[in-house]
């Protein structure tokens, strides 16, 4: 087994004590599943200015810990990756847990030559009848876009050669980022891949929050907006996927955009 740092997965967390101790089970289960060894999996916590015990609860079970203080997911990525040095580098959420096959088949699809980067995709922890329909619909567009969610990966040259994520926006800097690696692999005859064998697990807490039918009664009111006011958009986007997650003092910050 070699010491070498062969992957860093980068966990972005704001106020994530509660729920990073799960998902930190089961990344250390990976690791001693990994035929490298546990030293050659990096765990990188990105703290976003957390008000909770976020980076105690990291530095306490071994990550390293790198503050971001930019309430934006992008940065938050892109800050914890800067000092990754594997070959690899890995994101997941801290409201995740990862299958114990995950960096095996991560090594393993990169090694053929033939996957530039790539995501392992989720299983949902409950359902009902209203989350069913969401997972299909989304199922539609990783389908017809052939990229997916949960553990995202690539390697750290390809992640360097488009920049990382977008700084620039509040949502779909996933989607944009394995879009424009996807551009890199064309050039080498690469293509993007979903390792549906070692599915994460994800959280449905914006369910629990928002409701189980939250996505089509007040979700696609995203779809006008976009259309018709970046402004608004951006302003929907901060209230959804940040609204309940960021500092109160911020408040009044956020609303002036």
């Amino acid at each position: 087994m070699s010491d070498d740092i062969r992957i860093s997965l980068v966990i972005p967390a704001y106020n994530e004590a509660e729920l990073l101790p799960q998902l930190l089970d089961t990344v250390d289960a990976a690791r001693r599943a990994y035929r490298h060894g546990v030293a050659a999996v990096e765990v990188i916590v990105a703290d976003n200015a957390s008000t909770d015990r976020t980076a105690a609860v990291a530095v306490d079970r071994g990550c390293r810990v790198v503050q971001v203080e930019e309430r934006r997911i992008a940065s938050v990525r892109n800050g914890g990756a800067r000092g990754a040095r594997g070959e690899i580098i890995a994101f997941v959420d801290a409201d995740m847990q990862i299958h114990d096959q995950t960096f095996n088949a991560i090594e393993d699809s990169l090694e053929t030559g033939k996957v530039v980067a790539g995501a392992t995709g989720v299983h949902l922890e409950r359902w009902s009848l209203g989350i069913a329909l969401t997972y299909a619909l989304f199922m539609i567009m990783v389908w017809t876009m052939r990229m997916d969610t949960g553990v995202v990966f690539c390697r750290r040259e390809d992640f360097e050669a488009v920049g990382g994520y977008d700084e620039r926006r509040f949502f779909a800097e996933d989607v944009q980022f394995l879009m424009d690696l996807r551009r890199v692999g064309r050039k080498r005859r690469q293509r993007l891949t979903r390792l549906r064998t070692v599915k994460a697990l994800a959280s449905c807490r914006k369910f629990d929050t928002h409701g189980d039918w939250h996505f089509f009664t007040d979700f696609l009111r995203l779809v006008p907006l976009v259309l018709r006011s970046p402004d608004e958009t951006n302003q929907f986007a901060k209230d959804y996927w940040y609204g309940e997650q960021r500092p109160p003092d911020h408040d009044a910050e956020w609303r002036r955009g």
